[in-house]
């Protein structure tokens, strides 16, 4: 990875907490620096996912966000444990990728890691699971899961109508996105995940 913004060295110095919004692209997000693995204009830091965030030393940041990035990630245990080692405790964490139910995901073909309800389970203490448990030994890195939403398109003229009636049953509770990940999800497919997480430490 290299850092291009002299702002984010001094910072770092001066250790004072910095906001990434891994997976930039050409957008930005006010008070965020960004970070893609292409050097576009306005890119802070280049960085490939899939490798250690070495430039960035531990406990110095205190907000990650990501938007339809973490899906094109192979090595996604591994930049879990990254993010978990940069941030402060209590880091806010926004990752907000793809269902897996998306019909759209598998048409692109860079798309390596599917995303559903209960991904960011295996990054909590089992106790803290809400819904279903799943094993978390995998990794020591651990996160809060402050709120996890199910969102649906709304292109299309009949969506504009069902969407919110859809949205709002779904994600009631964990029980009720829970059903229907398992029973309705393929009949009315889910356009993507939006997990808010806050660092264990």
């Amino acid at each position: 990875m290299k850092i291009f913004n002299a702002d984010i060295k001094n910072a770092i110095d001066q250790r004072q907490g910095i906001s990434l919004n891994f997976g930039a692209g050409r957008t930005t997000l006010p008070g965020y620096y960004s970070v893609d693995i292409v050097e576009l204009p306005g890119i802070d830091i280049v960085a490939d996912f899939n490798q250690p965030l070495d430039e960035l030393p531990d406990n110095s940041v205190d907000a990650v966000h990501s938007r339809a990035s973490f899906e094109h990630v192979k090595n996604f245990m591994g930049l879990m444990e990254e993010i978990h080692r940069i941030c402060k405790p209590n880091a806010d964490i926004k990752i907000i990728v793809p269902h897996f139910s998306n019909p759209y995901y598998y048409s692109d073909p860079t798309h390596v890691q599917p995303f559903g309800l209960y991904t960011m389970h295996y990054f909590m203490d089992e106790d803290m699971q809400p819904g279903r448990k799943v094993p978390s030994f995998y990794t020591s890195a651990r996160f809060d899961l402050v709120s996890i939403r199910l969102q649906f398109y709304r292109e299309k003229l009949v969506d504009k109508f069902i969407e919110p009636i859809i949205s709002r049953l779904v994600n009631i509770s964990i029980n009720t996105q829970d059903i229907y990940e398992r029973r309705f999800c393929y009949l009315y497919p889910a356009w993507q995940v939006i997990y808010q997480l806050h660092v264990k430490k």
